[in-house]
């Protein structure tokens, strides 16, 4: 197995994700870092802190240059940070030495390789979000169409009482809809300029580093962040709790529907399943498994970049390399459940005989709290709950429906019209309808 199976060739048809994989290549990294040094150069030209000619000189060449990430290793290695071997071979390559000594001017190989994470984030985001509002209209279309569809609640993996299937996937979805509430106002404060010099003063481009860093924010579209960031991780950290939140909701989907289309519930069948090596009859729910493993192995992660927060001093390399192992897998990991959930979501589809049939169980138990409430108004409240518990210990043991039981020690009411989902579903419907109307507003 390789280091990383999501970029095994073995294993890259399972975890692998494609539009992400790219922007979390060396190549793309060691562009987007000349895309910040070029913009830089040309900012600074503009504003008379290099000449101007140099300025344009290095913006042109960054945009036109394709450095060799491989040449570079020896000395990333060396330096634990690859920008002054970027640097290097920059400078090289441009052929013109009155210019290149103005390349990286004033800047921290953090500042390069921060805000050119943050480009690299941009665009991760930007698709992650629309397959999170893929999957959420996906859910919504299914609660529509589901929301009156009875099925067994289930509670602590008992049968309870009846609920909707819509209601259940309105379950599933709502949490989605929070997470693309909360991304707006996290991308304003991840994504942000980094360019605050060796020890977060900018003291080497003397009084004009604030017009410069709001010029390079401006010039790369990023916000531009008033305070230095070196060591302070909380955008990184909350991008990564969003990430990992978003990916258990989707594993909360996962783990009900491995449990509704397992042999002996059925109520679901989720279109082609993974095969088996000796068992012809196996359809395995590989799509929902996978968003269950996804979702656990990033929490690992997650922890990981949580603990990187603590940067010591005004900056930590140590705590930064955490980062750097841990945040690409977290993106990707993400990204192909947010894949995987959209292209799985459509083809649920419900089996509403196994899920009447999973209600009733052939006695009506899950009706109990029904009938409970209903002899409520004969008796006490405790008093009729010990009764109906007292029943349901008899429907069990004797095979008797639960409704029959009633009848005989209280004759003379209709049971049987307490003993219908549509009776005892209660809000379900409506909450599966609510979920559709905001579904489709994402």
């Amino acid at each position: 197995m390789a280091v990383s199976p999501f970029d095994s060739a073995l294993y890259r048809g399972l975890f692998h994700d494609e539009e992400v994989g790219k922007l979390f290549t060396d190549s793309a990294e060691v562009r987007a870092m000349l895309l910040v040094e070029g913009a830089l150069a040309k900012v600074q030209g503009q504003l008379g802190v290099i000449p101007e000619v140099s300025g344009a000189f290095i913006h042109r060449a960054a945009m036109e240059f394709q450095l060799d990430p491989a040449g570079m290793a020896a000395e990333t290695g060396k330096n634990a940070v690859p920008v002054p071997a970027l640097v290097a071979a920059f400078r090289k390559a441009m052929e013109a030495p009155e210019h290149a000594q103005y390349v990286h001017w004033g800047a921290t190989s953090q500042d390069i390789v921060d805000t050119a994470l943050v480009l690299r984030l941009r665009q991760a985001i930007t698709i992650l979000e629309g397959r999170l509002r893929g999957v959420i209209r996906a859910l919504g279309a299914q609660a529509e169409t589901n929301a009156d569809l009875p099925m067994a609640a289930r509670t602590l993996a008992q049968v309870a009482t009846p609920t909707s299937f819509g209601a259940v996937v309105a379950g599933w979805g709502w949490p989605l809809i929070r997470h693309l509430d909360r991304l707006a106002a996290l991308k304003l404060r991840l994504l942000r300029v980094s360019l605050f010099g060796a020890a977060g003063t900018l003291s080497a481009m003397g009084p004009q580093g604030p017009e410069v860093r709001k010029g390079l924010a401006e010039a790369l579209g990023l916000g531009n962040a008033g305070d230095p960031w070196h060591a302070a991780r909380d955008g990184v950290a909350e991008l990564s709790g969003w990430l990992t939140g978003v990916a258990g909701s989707l594993a909360k989907t996962g783990e009900d529907l491995v449990l509704m289309a397992q042999s002996e519930v059925g109520e679901v069948r989720l279109g082609v399943g993974g095969a088996s090596s000796t068992l012809p009859h196996k359809q395995n729910p590989v799509d929902p498994l996978l968003l269950t493993s996804l979702a656990r192995h990033l929490a690992g992660l997650d922890a990981n970049i949580q603990g990187a927060a603590a940067h010591r001093q005004q900056r930590d390399a140590a705590a930064w390399m955490v980062e750097w192992l841990a945040l690409p897998e977290i993106v990707m990991g993400a990204g192909r459940a947010l894949t995987v959930a959209e292209a799985l979501v459509p083809r649920i589809a419900p089996l509403p005989d196994a899920m009447a049939r999973n209600i009733d169980g052939g006695l009506g138990l899950a009706y109990a709290e029904a009938l409970s409430f209903a002899l409520a108004d004969r008796m006490p409240r405790p008093e009729a709950k010990a009764a109906v518990e007292a029943l349901c210990r008899e429907a069990m043991d004797a095979g008797r429906p639960l409704a029959d039981l009633a009848a005989r020690d209280w004759p003379g009411t209709d049971w049987a019209a307490h003993f219908t989902p549509a009776a005892q579903m209660g809000e379900a419907p409506a909450h599966a309808r609510r979920f559709a109307t905001a579904a489709i507003g994402v």
